[in-house]
């Protein structure tokens, strides 16, 4: 029969294309939404927080964007609720109506100097609706895509949906820089709102396609047969068996998959742009690159779980990511940064300070002066990509930078300016810091990335393997989740340990190791965090949870 018959290159039956194309690209288009605030957090945080000083503006925008990760989990548990009421389509037409004016809505938000204060405020309230719908999202479009697959090829089907978060990425960065090349100057100014307002006509795409669709035979055969939950959060969460798989599938599943995800692509961009001081456009370039290298693994490993088994991939993954992340990071310092890591090797930097001198460098109302010599020392190390070792001095005594050792040892010592003025310290700090710029010069410590010393091949290839690890989790996860909660729950039971898991585990990847790194002074010391997430998810997914690979849904 014609509806048997699969497409010889995605081994999908045409009865289905539409199910698959409609769910994905609509994620794609949700993706879209979400990461163009990501990428346009710098212009963000001039038009909307313009009210304190930049740095502090900047940490606004930052946290403005994170709070569409927080609230994932908590849309997870509202459209997850919904979607096993009244159905799996109607419920993601819902959020990506939602998540389509709320992006709509930042294109036409007045900025601070328009309307004072209250401009962030709806800011804020716009990326909390983001986040809520996407929650609601991805539970609904896995769901249902895994309903409407054959036996035995649900990681096959549910692995284009892996593919969206990176395709709408792409699409994000391809419409901002196709209006910075149009608008030129005027982009700064208002041509930043175009790629919000696009999301309009991208909401009006993915609308006309999912009403197309029909609801998911495995919903309507127990809407018929008067099996439908009638309180899937009590179902979901109070019932101690379902409750256990929902947290195995957390921490033994979606928390390793999620530090994964998150190393994989946007902390290796992180590390190439900040750590190793590598230029911004070639940072992208090659993360890009290592993304369209990677994507079609994907599929590949959706399709290699329905032979070998959801767990044995997601779980292999995040083992290999935990065995090999160090090396590969240390791999992409000396293929990217060749200077800094013979620098580091022959010249190492060690800050001696009184530790009570030394603060915890976070102010999220911009009330605090980090004005102890030992801030001082760290800000200027930290903002020149400069790695060090920490050491304690007796109680009192201004921090120091010993660069190197033996005879050519180097000292540069900070300065106290808690009691200076501001003009003062400006001057201060500025000698400070050309000083110890001079120092770390003449030892080698390179001020910025050499791009012709970059061997971009070798990077690419690295951050491609990042990459490949990243598909190899995410690729097989979503059949993993759907195959484990029965079809009356399955919404709200998948999508809560989903959201939480790359809404919070991953989601708060980049600020996490940051703060590490900034503690420790070791550039490499925030991979502790994926590592430690990642080995534990493998532990506690091969002890306890189940491969259902070869399982029929439950009712």
């Amino acid at each position: 029969m014609a509806t048997t018959k699969k497409s010889r290159n995605t081994g999908v039956e045409p009865t289905h294309r539409r199910v698959i194309l409609a769910s994905s690209l609509g994620t794609v288009f949700e993706w879209y939404d979400f990461y163009l605030y990501g990428a346009l957090s710098a212009i963000i945080s001039r038009q909307f927080f313009s009210g304190v000083n930049e740095t502090t503006g900047f940490i606004f925008a930052l946290f403005a964007f994170a709070a569409g990760f927080f609230v994932r989990p908590f849309g997870a548990l509202v459209f997850g609720r919904l979607g096993d009421l009244v159905g799996r389509k109607h419920t993601f037409l819902v959020t990506i109506v939602l998540m389509g004016a709320a992006t709509a809505g930042v294109g036409l938000l007045p900025s601070y100097e328009s309307i004072g204060v209250t401009a962030p405020i709806l800011l804020i309230v716009l990326r909390l609706l983001q986040g809520l719908a996407l929650g609601g999202e991805y539970g609904g479009a896995a769901t249902y895509v895994a309903e409407h697959a054959p036996e035995g090829r649900r990681g096959l089907y549910t692995s284009w949906i892996q593919t969206t978060a990176t395709l709408g990425l792409f699409l994000s960065l391809l419409v901002i820089l196709g209006c910075r090349l149009l608008l030129g100057s005027q982009f700064e100014e208002w041509g930043w709102r175009v790629p919000f307002l696009l999301s309009i006509v991208l909401l009006g795409i993915s609308v006309y396609i999912r009403l197309q669709l029909k609801e998911s035979p495995a919903f309507v055969q127990i809407r018929a047969e008067g099996k439908l939950a009638k309180q899937p959060l009590k179902e979901a969460f109070s019932d101690r068996t379902n409750l256990r798989l929902v947290l195995l599938a957390l921490f033994g599943a979606t928390a390793g998959q999620a530090v994964v995800w998150y190393g994989g692509q946007f902390y290796a961009l992180f590390f190439l742009e900040k750590t190793l001081q590598v230029d911004s456009a070639a940072a992208n370039l090659i993360i890009a690159t290592a993304l369209l290298i990677g994507t079609p693994f994907f599929i590949f490993f959706g399709a290699l779980s329905d032979r070998i088994g959801r767990k044995t991939l997601v779980l292999g993954g995040c083992l290999l990511a935990a065995l090999t992340y160090f090396p590969t990071f240390k791999a992409i310092t000396h293929f990217a940064n060749p200077a800094l890591e013979h620098a580091v090797a022959n010249a190492p930097v060690r800050v001696v300070a009184d530790p009570a001198d030394c603060n915890l460098q976070f102010d999220p109302i911009g009330k605090s002066a980090f004005r102890t010599s030992c801030d001082i020392t760290k800000t200027a190390l930290s903002r020149a990509g400069v790695p060090y070792s920490n050491a304690p001095a007796p109680v009192g005594t201004r921090a120091v930078v010993m660069i190197g050792e033996g005879d050519n040892q180097i000292l540069v010592a900070s300065f106290d300016g808690e009691k200076l003025t501001e003009s003062e310290f400006k001057l201060s700090a500025g000698a400070f810091n050309a000083t110890l710029r001079g120092a770390l010069d003449a030892v080698g410590y390179p001020a910025r990335a050499d791009m012709s010393q970059l061997n971009y091949p070798m990077v690419i290839l690295l951050c491609a393997w990042l990459v490949l690890l990243v598909t190899m989790v995410y690729g097989p996860i979503a059949a993993w989740l759907v195959e484990l909660f029965p079809t009356r729950i399955r919404y709200t039971s998948m999508s809560l340990p989903y959201h939480l898991g790359n809404g919070w585990f991953g989601g708060f990847l980049p600020v996490t190791s940051f703060a590490i790194v900034a503690a420790t002074g070791d550039i490499y010391a925030g991979l502790w965090y994926p590592i430690t997430v990642a080995l534990v998810t493998t532990l506690i997914g091969l002890l306890f949870l189940p491969d259902t690979h070869r399982s029929r849904l439950a009712d």
